[in-house]
């Protein structure tokens, strides 16, 4: 992906040094390797920036593994044969960023970004080492592509899941781009205009910037564990209003 002029000159004139940070992009396509995926080209925009400034990155297709359904962390202890989620959560646990990238359908996130995003409530109940949830201290972000409306319904999806589980979500921590509604071209497609979209490679660049700035800023402070640890919650001495009893 080459990038324009002022987004190259940000990357050279940038005192921030982010090199200690990684990144995982799961493009949540429902397209097999090799096809071209739209939603990846938009994808390598932010891709491009993130390794300009040092930060290690890698792009997981979901739809190439055989990844099974369920919100438990390994799906072959509930009866799968197969699960390949497991290696994935781990590139994921060990990255300081995550963003998801997803087609519209039906006005909709792609049924491949739900279900990756249910593998990641699988893991949200394991904690840290200061007895908070384990994706606390990570941001994430949301790109969309599509050729029809719901770039902001999608990626109002995405955050929510994402910071529910534990994930902090940045200032403009979105991007998009849509083209004309119907069977018209799509993203990387000649003539679409896509990659060449002002709003949109501005907000990208937005977004990745401020992944990094938050994701540094978590690396190095984390969040304070104070009045956020289950362990603490769990190990209470005062017990004055149990969950109620269901008969």
């Amino acid at each position: 992906m080459k990038l324009n002029t002022f987004q190259q000159q940000l990357n050279q004139d940038s005192p921030y040094d982010f090199s200690g940070l990684s990144a995982i992009f799961l493009n949540c396509t429902l397209k097999k390797s090799p096809e071209q995926s739209h939603t990846e080209g938009l994808i390598r925009m932010s891709q491009a920036i993130m390794e300009a400034n040092g930060i290690r990155t890698e792009i997981i297709r979901p739809v190439d593994h055989r990844i099974a359904f369920g919100v438990y962390p390994d799906m072959t202890t509930k009866g799968w044969e197969v699960d390949d989620w497991p290696p994935i959560q781990k590139k994921i646990m060990e990255a300081d960023i995550l963003v998801l990238g997803t087609p519209i359908w039906l006005g909709e996130k792609s049924s491949v970004a739900s279900l990756a995003i249910e593998r990641l409530y699988g893991f949200s109940g394991e904690l840290n080492k200061e007895g908070q949830y384990a994706y606390y201290g990570k941001v994430g972000g949301c790109l969309v592509t599509g050729n029809e409306d719901g770039v902001k319904h999608c990626a109002m999806s995405v955050l929510y899941a994402l910071q529910h589980l534990g994930y902090s979500i940045p200032p403009q921590a979105d991007a998009g781009w849509i083209g004309e509604a119907g069977p018209g071209p799509s993203y990387l497609d000649k003539g679409s205009g896509g990659p060449e979209n002002d709003f949109t490679n501005r907000n990208t660049t937005f977004m990745t910037w401020n992944l990094m700035h938050q994701a540094q800023l978590l690396k190095t402070n984390g969040i304070p564990a104070y009045g956020n640890q289950r362990t603490a919650w769990d190990d209470r001495k005062s017990k004055d209003h149990p969950n109620p009893e269901y008969r």
